[in-house]
C-alpha cells in the first residue's frame, strides 16, 4: 500500500478552512499544510498574538497564504457565539472545520459556564461551534467537520450522571479519555444526522498517535518525555488530521490514525475505535444532553437548502 504523505493532499483553491488552536503543534501544521495547498483558513486561537505569530511563519513558507486570525476561547460558550456570529456575517460558504484545538489532563479546572475544563473544550466548545456553523457546513457541497480524537477515547466512559465531575473525585486521565470518547461519538451522531437529510457534508474524525506537541504539557514526565524522544514530529503527527480533511476516499464515519504498532506512529491509515465509540444509542443521547449544556440546538439543513 501506498505511504500517504502530504503530496497526496488535493488542490484546495477557493476552500475555506477553520482550524481551531492552530498557533501551535499539530493544529498549526494542519493550517500550514492547507495553507500551502491554496485554502483560506481562519486560525481560530484563544490567543491572537500567537496566532499573529504563527500566520507569520506560514507566510514566511507560503508568501501568497490567505490566512486570517479569530478569536476563539472554546472555554467560554460567548466567545464561541460570537466568533462564529462574526464569521459566518463575513462567510457565506466554510468547506472544512477542522476541531483541533484542546487540553489534556490538567489538574481540575472549570470552564467559564462552569464545566469541567476538558469536556468542556475538547467536546461541549466544539459541539456548539460546530452547531453555530451548521448553517455554513451543510450548505457547502462537500463540506467536513473533521474532529481530533485520541486513542485515550479507549479508556473513556459518558458518565451520563456526572459528566462535569462534580460529585467524583477527579481523575484527570479517565476526565480526559471522555472528552474523547465524547469527540467520537460527536462525529458518528452528526454522521448520521448529516446522511438522513441527503447532506453532501461528512463528519470525520483522526487522532495524531504519540506526537511531540504542547498538549502533553500537564502529563507526568514520562509522557512528555515519550513525546519528545519517541513521538512524531507534529508534521508527520497532523496527517492522520489532513487525510480525514482532504482524502477523496474519507468517508463520513471514518477514523484515521498512525498505522504503527499501538498506533503511535506511521502514515495516516484507517484505525479502529471501541464498541463504546460505536453506540449510537449513546451519541444520540450525548447529542441531546450537549444541546441541554450548551444551549446550542444543532440542526443540520437539508440537501439543497439555502442557509439562512
Amino acid at each position: 500500500m501506498t505511504r500517504w504523505t502530504v503530496e497526496d493532499v488535493p488542490d484546495q483553491s477557493d476552500r475555506t478552512a477553520i482550524v481551531t488552536g492552530s498557533n501551535t503543534g499539530i493544529g498549526f501544521e494542519t493550517a500550514r499544510m492547507l495553507a500551502g495547498r491554496g485554502a483560506r483558513v481562519t486560525l481560530a486561537c484563544r490567543d491572537t498574538d500567537k496566532a499573529a505569530a504563527a500566520v507569520e511563519r506560514i507566510r514566511a513558507e507560503h508568501h501568497a497564504a490567505d490566512l486570517t486570525v479569530a478569536r476563539l476561547d472554546l472555554g467560554d460558550l460567548d466567545s464561541v457565539a460570537a466568533f462564529a456570529t462574526a464569521y459566518r456575517a463575513d462567510h457565506d460558504r466554510l468547506d472544512l472545520l477542522v476541531n483541533n484545538a484542546g487540553v489534556m489532563m490538567p489538574p481540575l479546572q472549570r470552564t467559564r459556564q462552569g464545566f469541567e475544563l476538558q469536556f468542556g473544550t475538547n467536546h461541549l466548545g466544539h459541539f456548539a461551534l460546530t452547531g453555530h456553523l451548521l448553517p455554513l457546513v451543510s450548505t457547502t457541497p462537500a463540506a467536513r467537520v473533521v474532529t481530533v480524537a485520541s486513542v485515550a477515547h479507549r479508556n473513556g466512559l459518558i458518565d451520563f450522571d456526572d459528566l462535569n465531575w462534580e460529585r467524583r473525585r477527579y481523575r484527570r486521565w479517565a476526565a480526559y479519555g471522555q472528552s474523547k470518547l465524547a469527540n467520537l461519538l460527536f462525529t458518528l451522531e452528526l454522521q448520521r444526522r448529516l446522511s438522513a437529510v441527503g447532506s453532501t457534508a461528512r463528519a470525520t474524525s483522526c487522532h495524531p498517535g504519540l506526537a511531540a506537541t504542547e498538549l502533553t504539557r500537564h502529563s507526568n514526565v514520562v509522557a512528555v518525555l515519550a513525546g519528545r524522544f519517541v513521538g512524531m514530529a507534529p508534521p508527520d503527527g497532523a496527517l492522520p488530521t489532513m487525510r480525514a480533511a482532504t482524502d477523496p476516499q474519507a468517508e463520513g464515519g471514518s477514523y484515521w490514525g498512525p498505522a504503527g504498532r499501538f498506533e503511535t506512529s506511521g502514515p495516516p491509515v484507517r484505525v479502529g475505535r471501541t464498541d463504546a465509540a460505536r453506540d449510537t444509542a449513546t451519541a444520540q443521547r450525548l447529542w441531546a444532553e450537549s444541546e441541554r449544556l450548551t444551549g446550542v440546538t444543532a440542526t443540520v439543513a437539508p440537501a439543497g437548502h439555502d442557509q439562512p
